[in-house]
């Protein structure tokens, strides 16, 4: 059985997606890139940017689950932390609103499941993610090569049929 997953790096500026085909065969890469407003736009209009960039997404790739990074930021930074919310926010609701499951995984979860480590740096997951999708280099901006990790990610631990709750 083919899934189609589409991973999510959510931003305010950038918000780096991939789309992956699993399968028992292997994983196909389908779709890779970035959408996101001017950064100089009001918050509304960058929330809109993201609600329409991703239904958008939706509409051309038919992504049965989408993986979404869970929110982290330091106590340092509060403010980043809301503002990433309401990115988060807007994504999963535009998921909701085309049926599109929504799954999430910690940053360490995901790059855990690809490098081995939680503590990976982005370098080594980005050249894991190329050779596991047969690419000649690393998927940039880096963005896209998280956004597609958090897809494989997924992928590895639903093959392994470690159950959704335990992914959380």
């Amino acid at each position: 059985m083919s899934r189609r997953i589409l991973g999510i790096d959510p931003g305010l500026r950038t918000t780096g997606y991939g789309v992956i085909d699993a399968s028992a065969r292997g994983m196909r890469l389908v779709e890779a890139g970035i959408f996101g407003p001017p950064a100089t736009a009001p918050l509304e209009k960058r929330l809109a940017a993201l609600h329409a960039g991703l239904a958008e997404l939706i509409l051309a790739t038919s992504p049965d689950v989408m993986v979404i990074e869970e929110l982290w930021s330091s106590y340092k930074n509060p403010t980043t932390a809301v503002l990433m919310g309401h990115a988060r926010g807007v994504l999963c609701c535009v998921a909701g609103m085309h049926d599109v499951a929504v799954a999430h995984l910690a940053h360490a979860q995901w790059k855990r499941a690809l490098a081995g480590s939680g503590a990976a740096s982005k370098e080594r997951v980005g050249m894991i993610v190329a050779h596991l999708l047969g690419l000649a280099a690393v998927p940039e901006p880096i963005d896209v090569s998280d956004a597609l990790a958090l897809a494989l990610a997924y992928a590895n631990r639903e093959r392994a049929q470690v159950p959704l709750a335990a992914v959380r």
